[in-house]
């Protein structure tokens, strides 16, 4: 049990000051699944690097999962999240886990243009890792989870990237911030601040009743990300008549919900089975 706590407030405390995790990645067991791509590249940029897990060596046919890590759009690498993608993979996803540009290097829509970049990668490039890239589901926490599900909602980059909108089958959205105007922290008045257009950037304002299926989980305790951005979402593609399921885990904060992926803190909620059955569930639809 000391250990479990003391790994927790490792985590804890890499999340929520932007470090790195490579200590809780290092000292928490590991999933069973395999890492069959790692450095490569998707774009022209130096961040344009993703890793890919597999379940198992020479799967097929796996539903493809694009995961964005958080950081507030200013930090933040593929390496911290291996606990994430080894469980996602050890779940049957072949699972890409991309880098993006970051604050001060670019601001809104850049990292958007990347995630779209990486779709496109998995769509051209998935199969040659097993998996199926007529499936393509999204996901991430936090700010990552705000580039998922905008990527959904917001057809335009997809678009822009040449990503085929049939293959998105659905995304989930882990304690993400999709309602936050007006820009009232740093974070978001320095990212999202000189765009036009503010009313664009709020996924809440790109509810549609066509959008891919989508899972909204949240923890009630969470002091970041207010439980309201998951209500209000889920409100608004409700009213669309749009498909969404919202799950809040009672008790649990914004990096313990995340954290919930690794094996030694999936008692902080059954937030791994519960996105990997609508998950899977939207790759069938």
């Amino acid at each position: 049990m000391k250990l479990f706590a003391s790994l927790a407030a490792v985590g804890a405390v890499a999340l929520s000051a932007c470090t790195p995790l490579n200590a809780f990645n290092t000292l928490t067991p590991k999933d069973t699944s395999v890492r069959v791509g790692q450095d490569v590249p998707f774009g022209p940029h130096a961040r344009h690097r993703l890793d890919v897990y597999s379940p198992r060596a020479g799967i097929k046919g796996a539903p493809v999962l694009v995961f964005f890590y958080g950081g507030s759009w200013s930090d933040g690498r593929r390496q911290d999240y291996v606990f994430a993608a080894r469980a996602l993979a050890a779940r049957g996803f072949l699972t890409v886990m991309p880098d993006y540009r970051l604050y001060p290097e670019v601001r809104y829509p850049a990292f958007l243009d990347d995630g779209a970049l990486a779709v496109r990668w998995a769509q051209d490039h998935a199969a040659e890792y097993g998996g199926d890239p007529r499936k393509i589901l999204l996901a991430g926490h936090s700010a990552g989870a705000y580039n998922a599900v905008q990527l959904a909602l917001d057809p335009s980059h997809f678009r822009a990237a040449g990503v085929d909108l049939s293959r998105i089958k659905g995304a989930a959205g882990i304690a993400g911030p999709y309602d936050f105007l007006p820009l009232d922290v740093d974070e978001t008045k320095r990212t999202f601040g000189d765009f036009p257009d503010l009313a664009a950037t709020q996924p809440v304002n790109h509810v549609r009743a066509d959008a891919p299926p989508i899972l909204l989980l949240h923890g009630d305790r969470d002091t970041v990300v207010g439980q309201y951005h998951t209500d209000n979402l889920a409100k608004a593609l409700e009213a669309k008549g749009a498909p969404v399921a919202r799950v809040i885990y009672p008790g649990v904060g914004h990096s313990a919900i995340i954290l919930a992926l690794s094996q030694p803190f999936r008692g902080n909620g059954r937030v791994l089975s519960d996105m990997t059955a609508y998950l899977m569930a939207a790759a069938d639809r």
